[in-house]
This record gives C-alpha cells, structure tokens and sequence, in this order.
C-alpha cells in the first residue's frame, strides 16, 4: 500500500513538473513578439507551433498528446469560450450559409478527400474515409484572432468561427461512423446513418439547450460572480460529459451551451460586472488551452514518419484545399439564392484559404484503433497535413488579406493612437519646461527646446486633423476613446472613496450599472450633436 501510494505521488509530480515546463514554454513564447518586433508578424498560436517543431526536431517531447487530453480537456472550454462571443444577432443572419458548410461542406471534404486518395495513393477506403473525416475539422483560432488584430469585418469572422464551431461537430460523428464500419459496429444503410446521425444531434442540443436555459435561470436567483463563473465552467465539461455518456455529441452539446449562456444568461442572469469577471475569465482560459496546445501541436510531430509518408502528404494538401475550395465557392452559390444575403467573392477566397486544421484533427486521427493496419499512416498524414495549413495557410492569410482590400482600419487606428500618444507626451513635456525652471540651465536653451516642441506639436495637429479628414470614422473612434477615458477616471474614484472608507464597500456592486448609465448618457449626448 505504501509502495503503491509513493509510485502515485511520482506520478503526480512528475505531471506538474510537466505540466509547468509546457506553461512556463508557452508564456515565454508569448513574450516574444515584445522583445523582438519583427516576430509580430507571425500569429501568435503558429510561433508556439514552430518553437514545438524546434523542441520534436531535437526530439524534446513534453507531454504524450493523447486524444482524450484534446477532447474531454482542451476542446470543451475552446468550443465554449467562442460560443460564449458569438453574437446570436449574426449567427442568425447567416445560419443558412453556416449549415450549410458544417453539414454539406463536411460531406464534401470526407468524399472528395477520400475519392481522391483511393484513386492515386493506392489505399484502402477505410484509411481514406478516416483521413478524410479527421481532416473536415476546421480549426480558426489563429485566423480568427489575426481578423480581430486587423479589424476584418465582423460577417467574415461569424462566418469562420459558427462553421467551425459546427463542423467540429459534424466531422466527430462522422469519424465516429467511419471508424465504426471495420469494426463491425455500423451499417452502411442510409436510413441507419440518418436516424443516427439526428439521434446523436439531437441529444446534443437537447442537453445543451436545458443546462444552458437551466444555468440561466439559477443566476438569477444570486448575485454571485465567483459563483457564477464556476458554474460557467462546470457547464462546459458537465454539458460534454454528459451528452457524450448519453450517446450524444459532446461538442454540439457544449456550443449549445455557449451560445444560450452567452446571448441569454448572461443577460438575464447576470449584472454587468458579473459579465465582464465571466467574459474576461473565458479569455484567459481560451489563451492558456491554447498556448499549451499548439505547443504540443509542433512538439508531437515526428519528421521521420512525415518524410516516409511526403508523397501521401503532398496529395492530401491537394485534395482537401481543392474541397474546401469547391465546398465553399458551391456551398456559398446555393446559400445566396435562397437568402438575400450574398457573401463576397473575397470573403469566399478567405472563407476557403482559411480553412485550417488543427486540435481536432489530431484527436481523430490518434482515436484511430491500434488494430486497424495502416493507423500509422494516418496520423503521419493528419499531422503533416496540420502542420501544412498552419505555416504554409497560416503565414499567407495576411498577404493575401491585404491583396483582396479586407484588411480593415486598425493599422490606421494604430496610426492614430500612436500621433495622439506622442502629441499628450509632448505637451506634457511643454508644461514641465514651462512650470519646472532648473535655474543652473540657460533661459535661451529652455526657450528653444520650447520652440522645438512647439513646432512638434502643430505638426502632429496638422497630422491628426488630415487622417480624420480623410477618414471621418477616426472621429466617432475618438469620442469612444475620451469617453473610456472619462469613465476610467470616474471608476478610479469611486475605487479612490471606497479605500479611503468614504464609499461603503456595499455600494460597489452599483458601480458598473453607474458607469454604464454614464456611457448611454455619453453616446447619447454625442449623437445630438
């Protein structure tokens, strides 16, 4: 007994010591666009993949990345978190559009990849069938994130994140089916696929509709934020376990969830503060899943398997992006004659260009049965087909963003802020020299350095004034930005009075419905003018 309990203890700290070398890896990647300004470039998930790919060259490995690890620990609060963002208001414009790539595009991916690799590389149909079915999973965390970086318009974003969110569901029932029809577990009937497949949705939504509703309600009983974002949480593995113990999708259960608890409990339940405690918690815990796992992503490629598998690679990166390709630009034809809502032939372009694979993928792919033949050669597939769409996809969707005029206003907004930064900090320098006379320095050489900031100053005006001529919506951008300014000073009070013992620290809750009062009032007062 003793013997047992000290090997377990072991085991224990030798998964922490893991554990902390995996985050201790993944922040220091993160520091590293701060130090050196030419890797800002690079999307900060694909930097974590290539510093991995370094540490697998050197065969450094940091954690066996098993699918179970993925599935039932990373993929729940990274389904979850997006949902929780997504705008029910958008997904609802383009819901058609959005099916119609998760369910049809999903389809179309598997088949085509499938057909393709059973005709030229010389497989069995179940291995293309399963390569196929690991790869529909599309995984837009990187490009979704260098949209927000570079302001894309919010449509093309919904577009990205609700079909992946979807698909994702999609792809793991399918893989499901697949992988079940060689071990004699499924038929290869149609009735049988459809009722199955409505089966194994259904429970999904269903669960994830009555914990998502049933949370939403339970907040509005308290006024919790702890609380209440612990169960956010619970929601988010409890919704995936249990739909997956019903014989449901995990994943579908969860978006459910997300969605419901974002666009409705969140409303209902929860007061503004309480919003902001759950929404800023989501985005730490969507940047830790993810940090640690691209890292692994690159740490857990084995060269040697992806040059004996190089020609089986090469035709699968043809196949799958000539699929998305042909997925996206059909898929997108049939949602516009039944809709009013077109959606561009750039955003088409960027739609199938985008279409990564990643976290998902490889679960698939490592779920393979070690009975099935030819499992080493899918997952020597799937990896290096990933890890194709992360660098190669991944380090042109920018140029090719640029090259279509997608790219939105934050580069100028940027451009913006850094003008009025340099115009605050000089006249903040203007005001020391006119109010802090050394008097051991010449009063010439302060009237100089006077003129000389002067002269900064009107040419910084004359900057500003142009890009906000030029550029009219810079002017609403900087009235949001004084107003965040006035509310901070106003929060920094109220903080101020409740250290001092001159507020009640009962009276804090209120604070975040006053400063949201104040910001109604404020936008109100700008629209009159």
């Amino acid at each position: 007994m003793t013997l047992a309990s000290t090997i377990g203890e072991e085991v224990i700290a030798a998964n922490i010591k893991q554990f902390l070398i995996v985050l201790s890896l993944s922040l220091g990647v993160a520091t590293l666009p701060q130090i050196f300004s030419w890797l800002r470039q690079i999307p900060y998930t694909l930097l974590l993949v290539i510093v991995g790919l370094g540490l697998a060259f050197f065969d450094i490995r940091l954690v066996n990345l098993s699918p179970q690890l993925i599935l039932l620990i990373f993929l729940p609060p990274l389904l979850f978190e997006a949902a929780w963002n997504l705008k029910w208001l958008d997904l609802k414009r383009d819901l058609l559009p959005i099916c119609l790539y998760a369910v049809l595009g999903v389809i179309i991916s598997i088949l085509g990849v499938a057909i393709g690799l059973n005709q030229f590389a010389g497989l069995s149909l179940t291995t293309d069938l399963l390569i196929g079915a690991s790869l529909s999973a599309t995984d837009p965390v990187s490009v979704t994130a260098l949209f927000r970086e570079v302001g894309v318009g919010s449509r093309l974003v919904t577009l990205m994140e609700g079909e992946s969110l979807f698909n994702d569901g999609m792809a793991v029932v399918a893989f499901g089916f697949l992988v079940a029809l060689p071990l004699g577990n499924a038929q290869l009937e149609l009735k049988p696929i459809v009722l199955d497949f409505f089966t194994v949705v259904g429970i999904g939504v269903i669960v994830g509709a009555l914990i998502g509703f049933g949370i939403s309600y339970l907040t509005q009983r308290f006024d919790l934020p702890m609380v209440e974002q612990s169960l956010t949480l619970i929601s988010a593995y409890g919704t995936y376990l249990i739909t997956e113990d019903l014989g449901g999708s995990g994943v579908i259960g969860v978006v459910i969830t997300g969605l419901i608890l974002g666009n409705f409990g969140s409303r209902i339940g929860m007061n503004p503060r309480t919003r902001i405690i759950v929404s800023k918690f989501w985005e730490f815990l969507a940047f830790f899943v993810n940090s640690i796992v691209f890292l692994l992503i690159g740490d857990q490629i084995h060269f040697t398997g992806l040059a004996e598998n190089l020609h089986l690679i090469a035709m699968t990166v043809i196949a799958m992006i000539l699929m998305r390709l042909i997925a996206i630009y059909l898929l997108s034809y049939l949602s516009t004659k039944f809709t009013n809502s077109a959606i561009s032939l750039p955003d088409q372009t960027i739609l199938w260009w985008g279409g990564w694979r990643g976290s998902v993928s490889i679960a698939l792919a490592l779920s393979v049965p070690t009975i099935l033949p030819e499992r080493e050669k899918i997952i020597a597939t799937v990896f290096g087909v990933v890890l194709f769409t992360l660098l190669v996809q991944g380090l042109t969707i920018k140029p090719l963003l640029q090259k279509l005029n997608l790219l939105g206003d934050a580069p100028l907004r940027d451009r913006y802020l850094e003008l009025v930064a340099r115009h605050i900090a000089l006249e903040r320098v203007l005001q020391h020299l006119e109010t802090d006379r050394n008097p051991a320095i010449d009063r010439e050489y302060y009237r100089y350095q006077e003129t000389l900031i002067k002269g900064e100053l009107e040419d910084l005006q004359v900057e500003i004034d142009k890009l906000q001529k030029e550029y009219p919506n810079l002017q609403s951008f900087a009235l949001e930005q004084f107003r965040g300014e006035l509310l901070a000073i106003e929060a920094d009070t109220y903080a101020e009075l409740v250290k001092s013992g001159r507020l009640n620290k009962e009276l804090a809750p209120i604070i975040p419905a006053v400063l949201q009062n104040g910001n109604k009032n404020f936008l109100s007062r700008v629209k009159s003018q």
